[in-house]
């Protein structure tokens, strides 16, 4: 490892890594407490369409651009739709679980910061799925969208009328976006590549993905953004010290950048000394 990256010693603001069979059964049942919660709201299917039409016609009255612009650039071609939908189906877990189980092994002080500003909105989301089901814009006839998961597949979802897996009318927040966004700004605090900035594509992608696809209205992501600054507002890493990690910038203290600063002190007290020795010989 070379100097520019070499992590300084872990100190005393290091943090223990978390049990691991107790984070296996904390996420399993948040997961699982989130998808059953999801449920009660699955039956208000007319209230769900009266807030699509609500939603739709608000987005026209403050001049968002139309869903229907990006899912045009995705219909010309049936690979790339397919790859759209193939994208929302399989990535969105995936990606979001392999974040979590890297922060656990590499930086457990930001795995736990991660875990619960994830919790924080999802609980949140679930929270406004029960306030306020939405039906997705694929479903509704004014939008002219075409559902393209069930067009050209594949598709997560099944007929809406007997899918009892999963609460099709939960379009607001899209946790798709907000996961993902979480994931970028997690890894981008985490870690201190040049390149970690790259990591916005996944919200980027994600977000065109789910507009794109018609399962999600741009008001949707709004909303999940607005969910996850306010997590992150009120939620910061912490260390076993109580503090924040060194830095949300740059969490690793290089040995370069420790040599810099040593380097710094050493002149500084020079200097201090060749003034003070001058002050005496100008007495003498």
């Amino acid at each position: 490892m070379n100097a520019r990256t070499e992590p300084a010693p872990a100190g005393s603001d290091a943090i223990a890594r978390p049990p691991l069979v107790r984070e296996l059964l904390l996420v399993a049942g948040l997961f699982l407490a989130y998808k059953l919660g999801r449920q009660p709201a699955a039956g208000h299917t007319v209230e769900a369409f009266h807030n699509a039409d609500r939603v739709w016609d608000f987005e026209r009255a403050v001049r968002l651009p139309g869903e229907g612009a990006v899912q045009s650039l995705l219909l010309h071609g049936d690979g790339l739709v397919h790859l759209a939908n193939t994208y929302y189906a399989a990535v969105h877990f995936p990606a979001t679980a392999a974040f979590l189980i890297w922060l656990y092994l590499r930086r457990p002080a930001y795995y736990v910061w991660a875990r619960r500003v994830l919790a924080a909105v999802t609980a949140a989301a679930l929270v406004l799925h029960l306030l306020f089901p939405l039906a997705p814009p694929r479903m509704l006839a004014a939008t002219g969208l075409v559902d393209t998961a069930r067009v050209y597949g594949p598709s997560v979802y099944g007929n809406p009328a007997t899918d009892s897996l999963s609460n099709q009318f939960a379009a607001m927040p899209s946790l798709h976006f907000g996961w993902a966004l979480m994931v970028a700004v997690g890894l981008i605090a985490a870690t201190r590549s040049r390149w970690r900035w790259l990591w916005l594509l996944h919200p980027l992608v994600t977000l065109l993905v789910v507009v794109g696809t018609a399962n999600h209205y741009w008001l949707d992501a709004i909303v999940a953004t607005a969910l996850l600054g306010l997590a992150l507002a009120a939620i910061l890493p912490r260390t076993s010290s109580g503090g924040t990690p060194i830095s949300l910038r740059s969490p690793h203290r290089t040995v370069t950048a420790a040599g810099r600063a040593q380097g710094r002190l050493v002149r500084a007290q020079t200097q201090v000394r060749a003034e003070e020795q001058a002050v005496a010989g100008a007495g003498r």
